[in-house]
């Protein structure tokens, strides 16, 4: 059992941010089927922000208090290890892949925050704030009508991602540098998810650039919601990563991918959007892609099949590859 604490003040790009002080136990889930490393847990961590929900973290095998390790913060965190528990009986397979690349040294030694998602809230946690509020009352009303005659979870609460920008900055990034030995630099932090999770790691990333270098988002939702006729949703997201995205070269990475089967259908038309509008930022082959797999859909499945391409991109060993010369 490890015993934690969160920090009363957790360092940000406006300076100190204050949290309130909140007693957790990591407790090891000695059941959970992994092919390596330890998995902890905190149950149903009580947040000042969002719903309660897990928080588990993975611990390679040899985990050592004299080495700083990496952190990648990932969303929907019960589907990433263990298939045995999840609904689809699917699994990213982090453990795997990650215990893969760092014994062949292709990444740094790394572990991993997995933040479990509520069904109920994981839309307007994932959705994207800032570009929503800066539609008009009247299209706002609009997209919600249509996506709730079309779905029974879609905007059923109010958007509350910068809530969520607060929980995992202010109370799951404190508590994991508390009590597991990792780097506190910025650049070896990345976040990571899929569809609507690909959609809240960029906006962190934006949210807070002295906090997180790098966003994975694979299967990237860029619709938002359903795929209504003139969705004003894509372009508000597209505005507002031009409008808060540094310049290149800076210390952040981006990594967007995408399908060509089943709800990936819906993101190829988004491809050339994304390409210039990081391309306007100077970002290049280094420091940004956008990949695309053709015949692949969206799934756990699919997703863990070339996990180690954003790993690789994300979380290389500085010392030994220097990205830059792929510009």
């Amino acid at each position: 059992m490890l015993v934690s604490w969160k920090d009363k003040k957790a360092s940000t790009e406006t300076g100190t941010e204050y949290a309130t002080v909140v007693q957790s136990e990591f407790k090891e889930v000695k059941n959970a089927v992994v092919s390596s490393g330890k998995l902890f847990r905190i149950e149903n961590f009580e947040s000042d922000f969002v719903s309660r929900r897990n928080i588990d973290v993975w611990l390679p095998e040899n985990y050592s208090d004299t080495i700083a390790y990496a952190t990648l913060y990932m969303h929907d965190g019960q589907m990433l290890f263990d298939s045995t528990t999840t609904w689809n009986k699917q699994e990213w397979k982090v453990d795997e892949t990650i215990s893969r690349l760092m014994k062949e040294g292709k990444i740094k030694p790394t572990i991993v925050v997995g933040i479990w998602s509520v069904t109920e809230d994981r839309h307007t946690d994932y959705f994207p704030q800032k570009p929503w509020e800066k539609l008009s009352d009247s299209t706002r009303q609009a997209v919600i009508k249509e996506n709730q005659e079309k779905s029974e979870s879609l905007f059923r609460k109010e958007v509350n991602s910068d809530s969520y920008v607060a929980f995992v900055t202010t109370e799951v990034l404190p508590l994991v540098q508390k009590n597991f030995n990792v780097s506190q630099n910025m650049k070896d932090r990345a976040v990571a998810g899929s569809s609507m999770g690909g959609l809240i790691s960029w906006y962190i990333i934006l949210e807070k650039p002295n906090l997180f270098s790098t966003a994975i988002c694979m299967s990237t939702h860029w619709p938002g919601a359903k795929p209504i006729k003139n969705n004003p949703i894509p372009e508000a997201f597209f505005s507002y990563i031009e409008e808060k995205l540094p310049t290149a070269p800076n210390n952040h990475k981006f990594y967007f991918d995408f399908g060509t089967e089943t709800l990936d259908e819906l993101y190829p038309p988004f491809e050339d959007k994304v390409n210039k509008v990081f391309a306007s930022k100077n970002y290049k082959k280094s420091s940004f892609r956008n990949l695309k797999f053709n015949g692949t859909d969206h799934s756990e499945q699919s997703w863990n099949q070339r996990l180690h391409v954003p790993l690789e991109f994300a979380l290389y060993p500085e010392m030994i590859c220097d990205l830059s010369i792929l510009d």
